[in-house]
């Protein structure tokens, strides 16, 4: 554990509740783009329809492809009344982890009835502080779960989710993987954007990380440095590996599209190139720890006190992150899941 000067205080910042977005752009790359300088702490303001304007041939990005399961299931109690279950983890198509508004009401044994598929019978099998494991009847593969659940959009959204967000809660590229909660960085991007980034001289490569719903977990010690990461898993294929290694072998940039993809890239780093396989990661990154497999990301206004700030901080600096972010906030930027966009370059 390396220890850290910042403490979670200093990663608090004041941003009025009217920056929360609500709703994402009319359009997925009309978003705002942030663009960072790294090393001189100089920014430009852009749109994101733009990104590829701020590529150099040879440059490869890296994106998280996981897709957001339907993990809202609203549920009837034997016993009467209704509860919400948000799986929060696969353990396998009948086993899963999950968490739910009445927890400490919830008992092992119990059975719930899913409003919306009543065919279905999930039992509560165990129960700790903060998590459920819920046993199913029935494997509760994409298909079953799109007729089961709902998309569970992040807490600080304050709407129920529609139709808007079984299209715009997902990346275009989405297709392997259980996620709880979207990549968002990633959201931005559109078929055209993509054309346009490798007509650039570009390319892109897929890496997968399960997003689970402890990305929202807040984190409760002054000292951050102890704070615990869950783990969630990952894969990176054979192809990806090579790309990635390939691209840094011949002097082009690693582009990490977002916070999860850049955590894939930092745990199968060996200091010289990234291992392909599929594993288990709790990496956790915060100032002033080095991140040493990306060269830039992309990556959304994120919430304060959060270890995605910290990550951006290790990324970036950490008083180059800040003082970007008050920027932000004057500039009235559009903040979080379905908000504008930095490009830490």
């Amino acid at each position: 554990m390396q220890k850290s000067p910042y403490t979670l205080e200093d990663f608090d910042f004041d941003l009025p509740d009217d920056l929360i977005a609500q709703y994402p752009a009319e359009k997925r790359d009309a978003a705002r783009l942030f663009v960072l300088e790294r090393k001189t702490g100089r920014h430009i303001h852009a749109r994101f329809s733009e990104a590829f304007k701020f590529l150099n041939p040879g440059d490869l990005l890296v994106f998280n492809d996981a897709k957001v399961m339907h993990a809202r299931i609203l549920c009837a109690r034997t016993s009467g009344g209704i509860v919400e279950i948000l799986l929060t983890r696969r353990l396998d198509d009948r086993r899963w982890l999950a968490i739910s508004n009445r927890m400490k009401r919830l008992n092992p044994g119990e059975i719930l009835i899913p409003v919306k598929n009543s065919s279905i019978r999930l039992k509560v099998k165990k129960r700790d502080r903060d998590q459920l494991e819920i046993d199913s009847d029935t494997a509760l593969t994409e298909a079953v779960l799109s007729l089961t659940g709902d998309i569970a959009l992040p807490p600080y959204i304050r709407r129920e989710a529609s139709a808007l967000d079984e299209e715009r809660y997902q990346t275009v590229y989405a297709g392997r993987g259980w996620a709880a909660a979207a990549p968002t960085a990633g959201l931005h991007f559109t078929e055209e954007l993509l054309e346009k980034i490798r007509s650039a001289g570009a390319d892109t490569a897929f890496v997968t990380l399960d997003v689970s719903w402890s990305t929202f977990q807040p984190v409760r010690v002054h000292n951050i440095e102890s704070h615990a990461m869950h783990s969630e898993r990952y894969t990176v294929s054979k192809q990806a590996a090579r790309s990635i290694n390939s691209a840094r072998g011949r002097g082009g940039r690693i582009i990490a599209v977002g916070t999860t993809a850049l955590r894939v890239l930092e745990s199968t780093f060996t200091g010289h190139i990234n291992l392909p396989g599929a594993g288990e990661t709790d990496i956790f990154l915060y100032p002033p720890k080095p991140v040493k497999s990306a060269d830039s990301l992309i990556t959304n206004f994120h919430t304060p006190r959060s270890t995605v700030l910290m990550l951006a901080a290790a990324f970036a600096g950490y008083d180059a992150i800040m003082k970007a972010y008050r920027e932000a906030v004057r500039e009235r930027y559009r903040f979080f899941s379905y908000g504008d966009a930095m490009f830490i370059i």
